[in-house]
């Protein structure tokens, strides 16, 4: 093996292993950073929004949703995300509770589109 192929290597197995424990660290619920505490209202969107893209992705692993189905649910998603960013910058980088509101009703119905467990 070349030094060159080598040193990738390195680099690649070093770069595994640093994702792994900031993953591990994260889902341990160390993961709290400051922004997440000085913007609870955009985590708490933020947060449905990744729980829906996991229950999206499930779905099409289990069968229960095609990949047009989520391709579209997951354009929706974008949306109010893209929403929620706009809105941030409107008002110094958070959400106040009417926009948290307006979001949440938004991920409601998009919540709707996916198939219950």
């Amino acid at each position: 093996m070349s030094n060159r192929k080598r040193k990738f290597l390195g680099f690649a197995v070093m770069a595994a292993a640093l994702a792994g424990y900031a993953g591990a660290t994260l889902a341990d619920g160390a993961g709290d950073t400051t922004w997440q505490k000085n913007h609870p209202r955009r985590e708490e969107v933020n947060q449905r929004l990744r729980n829906q893209n996991n229950r999206i992705h499930q779905d099409v692993k289990d069968g229960t949703m095609t990949r047009s189905q989520a391709a579209a649910v997951h354009q929706q998603d974008r949306q109010v995300r893209q929403e929620e960013r706009d809105m941030a910058s409107q008002n110094n980088g958070h959400i106040t509770k009417t926009e948290q509101k307006a979001l949440n009703q938004q991920e409601n119905a998009i919540s709707k589109e996916i198939p219950p467990k």
